[in-house]
């Protein structure tokens, strides 16, 4: 949908899924702005993708307003941040399960291995 430069407001549109550039070029030639508050060097992003924005699409706002836009990794590009809470959950009592059995803590150590294990 093409909107005429005399009107005041515009649709924002989709620019999640879009990569840095391609991004800019939409939000321009829209008549809109855009900012990415994570990104200080968003002028040289090229192929980060965006994975939020707002306002969100199909807003109308004025023209020249400020669309924000977060960026994240491409397929396959990474992206190991904190995915925290995990699903499913690991079993409780996990750590338990890894403590030796009682006895002499320093079994290991008196081990006939390490007796004949040699320490320069």
């Amino acid at each position: 949908m093409h909107i005429s430069r005399k009107t005041p407001e515009v649709r924002v549109p989709r620019l999640v899924g879009l990569m840095a550039v391609d991004a800019r070029e939409t939000a321009r030639a829209q008549g809109l702005l855009l900012n990415a508050p994570d990104r200080p060097d968003f002028h040289l992003a090229v192929v980060d993708y965006v994975v939020r924005q707002y306002p969100q699409p199909g807003a109308e706002v004025p023209r020249e307003s400020m669309v924000y836009v977060w960026f994240g990794f491409g397929p396959g590009e990474g992206g190991g941040g904190v995915h925290e809470p995990r699903l499913p959950r690991p079993p409780r009592g996990g750590l338990q399960r890894e403590l030796d059995e009682p006895g002499d803590p320093y079994r290991a150590l008196s081990s006939p291995w390490r007796q004949s294990v040699s320490c320069p």
